[in-house]
């Protein structure tokens, strides 16, 4: 057990400081559309912070209505859907750990017909394309993950992760295969990842 000595000492973070490094990454439940969802989720995330873990990331929240995964689609937009990400906060806080939600905009993985990314290209794993999105549209999404943010601030969470891997929408704006924009978010490299950068700076 010697060479996991570092793994249950404190980490300081941001200000945060956790009692150990174990983390749970983030895993979409299927519980976040679902009735009563937020109550179960709660309840699974207690249960690991109650075991040990010291951060807890959330599964995938869109910033906005767009971003959702499907028709229906956990999306942090406004002020009256903070009661149920408090049942998740307060729980995991309630076992001296810390948890961050997890930012996720779909991009041209949603599956609904308002589905947008930087290029008008359809993913070979989904049935839809995209509609491109306009220098408004980038605006305002980058625009919309500021105030996800601050809505998960007063909701009681930690932090955020914003999700940019994995073919998701930052991801999209990054790589030349799926933004074949030639504006301000597209074309060269330093022009790719000007979007990443400015929802981050957001």
């Amino acid at each position: 057990m010697a060479r996991f000595e570092r793994l249950f000492t404190p980490l300081t973070i941001g200000g945060h400081t956790l009692p150990n490094r174990v983390m749970m990454g983030s895993m979409h439940l299927g519980l976040e559309e679902a009735p009563g969802g937020f109550a179960r989720m709660a309840a699974f995330y207690a249960e690991r912070a109650r075991g040990g873990v010291a951060l807890v990331v959330t599964g995938g929240i869109s910033p906005n209505q767009e971003g959702r995964p499907g028709v229906v689609g956990a999306v942090l937009d406004d002020e009256a859907q903070l009661a149920e990400h408090r049942l998740l906060t307060d729980a995991v806080h309630a076992e001296g750990s810390k948890i961050l939600l997890q930012l996720l905009h779909f991009g041209r993985y949603a599956e609904h017909d308002d589905l947008v990314a930087p290029s008008p290209l359809r993913s070979p794993i989904k049935a839809r394309v995209p509609r491109e999105m306009s220098d408004d549209d980038v605006r305002r999404t980058i625009a919309d993950f500021g105030h996800a943010t601050r809505l998960a601030l007063k909701a009681g969470y930690d932090g955020v992760e914003v999700m940019g891997s994995e073919g998701y929408l930052l991801n999209e704006f990054l790589a030349p295969a799926t933004n074949q924009r030639d504006d301000a978010w597209g074309g060269d490299a330093e022009r790719r990842m000007r979007y990443p950068l400015e929802v981050i700076a957001a």
